[in-house]
């Protein structure tokens, strides 16, 4: 069976995985890019931006594996936009234009369905109201033999976790200090126990830390 898997997840050192007050211009909230500072530098992120340059060092080797093997996503509504409630209009397509980088179905988890929504380069957005097992049943599936990523944010990845549906996690530890946003390891108590967890530190400060299912 395919592997669940979550890739490049950054958290704060008092655990939390985005800022309060997310809007159509601060899609992290008061966080801006902080988490994410050490992924935009690597040749990866570059090359997802159709640039060249950017580091290569441990933090771009351990961020290519994020599409490896991967045939589909699921995501959170609110990692897909800014939205909250009934969809007022279905001109939102997400942060990342008319081509996204996922390349694949991706499903994203909302109270409110609305029609799928083909972009250029492969990628689908599916919008469906779903527990994590049924949305991960239909994910599989569009997946064939390939592996699926919980792409976030913070609160359906813990649901993903809390179902003991994760086979892989990777998460970027970043020596910041947020104070206020949406934690990532709430109610998730002895989540150790079900994993073999090894960890590296960077020179940016940052440590990744690796979950493998037992």
């Amino acid at each position: 069976m395919s592997r669940v898997r979550v890739h490049n997840f950054a958290v704060s050192l008092d655990g939390f995985a985005t800022g309060e007050g997310q809007s159509l211009e601060e899609p992290f909230g008061h966080a801006g890019g902080r988490l994410h500072e050490w992924f935009f530098e690597t040749r990866t992120f570059q090359a997802m931006q159709g640039k060249t340059g950017g580091s290569t060092g441990v933090e771009d080797a351990i961020v290519r594996t994020w599409d490896t093997g991967i045939g589909a996503e699921i995501m959170g509504r609110n990692k897909f936009g800014p939205q909250r409630g009934p969809w007022e209009n279905h001109d939102w397509n997400g942060w990342w234009g008319p081509n996204p980088p996922f390349h694949t179905p991706v499903f994203v988890l909302t109270h409110h369905p609305r029609p799928s929504v083909e972009m250029e380069g492969g990628t689908t957005f599916h919008f469906v109201d779903a527990t994590p097992e049924e949305a991960l049943r239909q994910t599989r599936e569009a997946a064939g033999d390939l592996d699926v990523r919980i792409g976030g944010g913070p609160s359906t990845v813990r649901q993903f976790l809390a179902a003991d549906l994760v086979d892989h996690m990777h998460v970027a530890v970043v020596p910041i200090v947020l104070g206020r946003g949406e934690r990532l390891w709430d109610g998730l108590e002895e989540l150790e126990k079900r994993f073999t967890i090894e960890s590296v530190s960077t020179p940016s400060g940052v440590t990744h830390v690796t979950f493998t299912r037992l």
